[in-house]
């Protein structure tokens, strides 16, 4: 979708629609015109393989459902177990769980924060001490994954106590405190899951 919209601009043609969405191509007919014609069939190959691309993830996706429904996966009571949480769909649980969860065995929290690379880098030399930010060690997909519902756990829970605790510390410091503030919330959603699957400790207020 980059490359196309990047294309595109180059010529000046700005898309008003979402490329490759149901409506691109009425939009794509109207507007090809504008392009030269070896550009046109750079775009229109761009946009076979992003009709592919599209077609093999709602296929995988279609799998996974299956599984989910029928039990058939050895790890699908994790899975339902995430799933049922707000905040986090069919597609973030099975992230978490086949990239972390479902495998390992963590002995506390801290564990758990040095996994997905959510763990702080302190420098101290002397009388120099410096926060060097989160190592990024750890799995980056689950941690990616992570900072997503707990940007979407803002709206999505706001009674919850994290949500409570972000706002408290993070909500009106502006956004680059927000950025900050992201991150220790997915390391706290990340701890609060693991409790939740390994002692059934439901997150409070979810």
């Amino acid at each position: 979708m980059n490359r196309i919209r990047s294309l595109l601009v180059l010529h000046n043609v700005r898309p008003q629609v979402i490329i490759g969405g149901r409506d691109w191509a009425r939009w794509w007919a109207n507007h090809r015109e504008q392009v030269p014609p070896m550009l046109c069939g750079e775009i229109e190959r761009e946009s076979a393989r992003l009709a592919l691309v599209k077609q093999q993830t709602s296929m995988l996706e279609a799998v996974r459902r299956e599984e989910l429904a029928e039990g058939k996966h050895p790890l699908v009571a994790q899975l339902a177990q995430l799933a049922r949480l707000r905040a986090i769909g069919p597609k973030g649980a099975w992230v978490l769980v086949k990239e972390v969860f479902g495998w390992r065995r963590f002995a506390n929290r801290r564990e758990v924060a040095r996994c997905l690379g959510l763990t702080p880098t302190p420098y101290n030399s002397g009388d120099s001490q410096i926060e060097q930010g989160i190592s990024k060690a750890g799995n980056r997909r689950a941690r990616t994954m992570l900072v997503e519902p707990a940007w979407r756990r803002l709206s999505l829970q706001p009674g919850s106590r994290l949500t409570e605790w972000f706002n408290r510390r993070f909500a009106g410091n502006g956004k680059r405190m927000r950025r900050v503030g992201i991150v220790a919330l997915a390391r706290r959603l990340a701890i609060a899951l693991w409790r939740y699957l390994e002692h059934g400790e439901i997150p409070a207020g979810a």
